[in-house]
């Protein structure tokens, strides 16, 4: 999931004049979601045992996609200042995604797909209660009710924890990866000139030198590395550069939205492909977060649509 999915606030720019550049961004971003949405059914058909050579392979096939893409859409010399321009403010969103990827990758061994996905879908709202805290920003009481909703939505899948259905330090991993999006969609509003695909290809670069320190070993079989291809360059690189081309032709809101298809239809595709059912309390509060963050997102466009309407003479 991106960074940059949604502004919880709706600060969402206009919608472009062009329908067909809307039309096209809409699919853009409807086709992120669904490469995002096979990152649990591909991790669960790895044979490898150790996370950190996952992490390792995974971040290097991502970084090779996302600098190849850079490259072709930039050339050499607008990729290089990509990556001068984005600051300190970049690295911070690198560091942020760099902490999400590893830590999805070790929660895997902790915690269903479904707890992961589903407590990500917070994370525009989680992002608002930072806003308010870390820069003052005034939120609306709708927001409220909506970030009300969606820690109790969370409360309700962490519960599992307490009861031994699930491990506590999986579900940990799966509230800090919620949280650290979260962070990095703060950053990203507060500084507006930060560039995700730069920032986002930096993170993985770092997630490539934790996993190669930190791993038992990089010999994988010739699934697993066909896999691992699919895990970094599909998975987690092509959906990052269709998100980053897409979104920046349709309004924040409606990518917002479209995105929410990441934790709907991944958990689908691992109780498809492997057999993994979701715990009645992961379904409990995963639904509430969902609810919590459509019916919020439904509002904010509603709201943003009204406002732009031609005043009547």
């Amino acid at each position: 999931m991106d960074p940059v999915a949604a502004d919880p606030i709706g600060k969402s720019v206009s919608a472009p004049s062009d329908g067909s550049d809307l039309r096209q961004g809409a699919l853009l971003v409807f086709g992120a979601a669904l490469a995002w949405s096979f990152g649990g059914a591909i991790a669960r058909g790895l044979v490898v045992a150790d996370p950190w050579t996952i992490i390792a392979w995974r971040s290097f096939f991502a970084a090779v996609f996302l600098l190849g893409f850079m490259l072709w859409r930039d050339g050499p010399a607008g990729t290089v200042r990509l990556f001068r321009t984005m600051g300190l403010p970049g690295v911070g969103v690198a560091l942020c995604f760099a902490t999400a990827s590893i830590s999805f990758v070790v929660a895997l061994g902790y915690t269903t797909v479904a707890n992961i996905l589903l407590m990500q879908a917070g994370v525009p709202l989680i992002a608002a209660l930072l806003g308010v805290v870390f820069l003052r920003e005034a939120v609306d009481r709708v927001t409220w009710a909506a970030i009300l909703a969606v820690i109790g939505g969370i409360a309700v899948m962490v519960s599992d924890s307490f009861a031994a259905s699930v491990s506590f330090i999986g579900d940990g991993l799966a509230l800090l990866i919620a949280v650290v999006f979260a962070a990095a969609t703060v950053i990203t509003r507060r500084y507006s000139s930060v560039r995700m695909t730069p920032a986002v290809c930096l993170g993985v670069m770092i997630g490539t030198v934790v996993g190669v320190i930190l791993s038992s070993g990089l010999i994988v079989s010739a699934t697993d590395f066909g896999l691992l291809f699919l895990f970094g360059a599909f998975n987690l690189g092509l959906g990052m550069a269709m998100f980053a081309t897409g979104a920046r032709l349709i309004p924040s809101a409606l990518a917002a939205l479209i995105s929410t298809m990441e934790p709907v239809l991944g958990p689908v595709w691992v109780w498809l492909i492997h057999a993994e059912v979701p715990a009645p309390r992961t379904l409990m509060g995963g639904g509430v977060v969902f609810l919590a963050l459509i019916a919020h997102i439904l509002w904010q466009w509603r709201l943003n649509r009204r406002t732009a309407l031609p005043i009547p003479s």
